[in-house]
């Protein structure tokens, strides 16, 4: 069961250079897909009879996080980006768990009608879900890419990021401007784009009772069990990409060496200059050219991992 609604406008800041301004105006459909009894909302691109392109948004964002970078894609690929449960205009669940998660990027896969198998993007907590689809799908996928999505070493000492959640509980703010003005990036970055932040932070706010607050499920993490990435990483048989941001507080050196060591030489490690965490929102367009290269070069070669 799904539903479809068309949305061709969007509010464009007004300080918004021509390629962000361009890109908004690229028509797209909501379209809104029922897994496991959850309604899971995502955006097309259109593209019917392409390969697959799937985003797959971080802890606390939603599908407009790629609203406008997925029209940079569309002369190969048919795209989409979800709101996993959780997120965004989709429903919330009781409980949460990564083959739930895994089900919803098939789900929406399948919905959007893509040609042969897909190609998975997830940035950040996305990653991670990127990351178990390919382990539990990778037959039925063309690769995933993982976008400043650390995996950690089993002896990776958890304690030290003990009080860093990584969702805030969320408040309650008298009116939408208010709220809008409390926007911010998790974990902290700057980021000099502020048309890029004020058009995510404007897709972030929903109306509740008494004023006005975040979309995301605050108690997401809490009602989440994490599986061991690392085992799931080295067991990949579908093709991997990994792009990072060159100053990402999370995507450290360490993190890239263990992650290389892991994998194997036919995987592609791009580092993103002056990028940090968020690296498509600091530097966009140099994430579009590294992603868009990627995916070139998998569709001219073929693949070395899994024989």
């Amino acid at each position: 069961m799904s539903s479809t609604a068309e949305n061709t406008s969007a509010v464009v800041p007004p300080d918004a250079p021509e390629w962000f301004t361009k890109a908004l105006k690229v028509p797209y459909v909501d379209r809104t897909v029922e897994v496991e009894g959850c309604p899971i909302h995502y955006l097309h691109w259109g593209g019917r009879g392409k390969p697959g392109l799937l985003l797959v948004h971080g802890g606390g964002a939603h599908a407009h996080w790629w609203t406008f970078l997925a029209p940079f894609f569309r002369d190969h690929y048919s795209v989409a980006a979800i709101d996993l449960s959780g997120a965004g205009d989709s429903g919330r669940r009781d409980a949460y768990s990564a083959d739930l998660f895994s089900a919803e990027v098939m789900a929406v896969c399948d919905d959007a009608g893509f040609d042969g198998k897909p190609i998975i993007v997830g940035h950040s907590f996305g990653g991670f879900v990127t990351l178990n689809t390919g382990y539990e799908h990778g037959d039925k996928l063309t690769g995933v890419v993982l976008v400043d999505s650390p995996v950690r070493p089993p002896d990776y000492e958890w304690q030290r990021q003990r009080n860093r959640a990584p969702v805030r509980p969320k408040k309650i703010y008298p009116d939408f401007d208010s709220a809008l003005g409390r926007f911010r990036l998790m974990p902290p970055q700057g980021c000099d784009n502020d048309y890029v932040l004020d058009y995510i932070g404007r897709h972030s706010i929903t109306e509740a009772e008494g004023g006005w607050t975040w979309k995301f499920d605050d108690q997401l993490f809490r009602k989440f069990r994490f599986v061991n990435q690392s085992e799931v990483l080295a067991s990949l048989a579908c093709r991997v990409g990994v792009i990072y941001g060159e100053k990402s507080q999370l995507f450290t050196q360490d993190i890239a060496d263990y992650m290389f060591e892991v994998l194997d030489s036919s995987v592609p490690f791009v580092s993103i200059p002056e990028a940090d965490h968020h690296l498509f929102l600091d530097q966009p367009l140099a994430f579009v050219a590294a992603l868009r290269t990627l995916l070139a070069e998998w569709r001219h070669s073929r693949p070395d991992r899994g024989g």
